[in-house]
């Protein structure tokens, strides 16, 4: 094991017997990052700074469930992520479920965009996507989650966050080929 990784290990071993010292000490290891995905979501600093106290709030009485089967930031962002999401809906975010009879399942794998253009920008245009799409894009596409969990997490079905992802990006690649960005269709 790694030294920092071992220090890590020890500074969440104290944190299980709740020492305080430790967890501030976990809580600067973490919080810059933990801010930045929070603010991903909510798109308000202060929003973003409520949720990732309170996650880490949740993080710390839960700690004896951090198992080391993942690195422990990826279990801490994970509920960073659903204190977010839990945020969003406490706001009356309202996912619009999709007409339960669709049967054919679209894929759309050609998904390319002109090298020129940033990821910035391509943040800054799904930031402005409706919240049902901005959600499933960033979930599926920045966090690297499958349909299934998206389901999970938003409490929708997988076809509704297939067709969600699926209209979020025709919307955005319309908004970057509008800014004249986006490779030619």
């Amino acid at each position: 094991m790694q030294p920092t990784k071992q220090l890590h290990q020890n500074i969440i071993d104290q944190c299980k017997h709740n020492n305080a010292k430790a967890q501030m000490q976990l809580y600067n290891l973490y919080c810059k990052a933990m801010f930045v995905v929070a603010l991903r979501y909510v798109k308000d600093k202060f929003v973003a700074e409520d949720v990732m106290q309170d996650a880490f709030i949740k993080a710390f009485k839960n700690i004896d469930a951090y198992k080391n089967e993942v690195a422990f930031g990826a279990w801490l962002k994970r509920i960073v992520i659903n204190q977010s999401i839990d945020c969003l809906k406490k706001k009356k975010l309202e996912l619009v479920s999709i007409n339960e009879e669709v049967t054919e399942i679209i894929t759309d794998e050609d998904w390319n965009v002109a090298s020129e253009i940033s990821i910035e920008l391509i943040i800054e245009k799904m930031n402005a996507l409706k919240d049902k799409y901005r959600l499933v894009l960033t979930l599926y596409l920045l966090e690297g989650y499958d349909h299934q969990e998206i389901a999970q997490i938003l409490n929708i079905t997988e076809n509704t966050s297939r067709t969600q992802l699926l209209r979020g990006k025709k919307i955005l690649k319309e908004q970057l080929k509008n800014t004249s960005y986006a490779a030619g269709y």
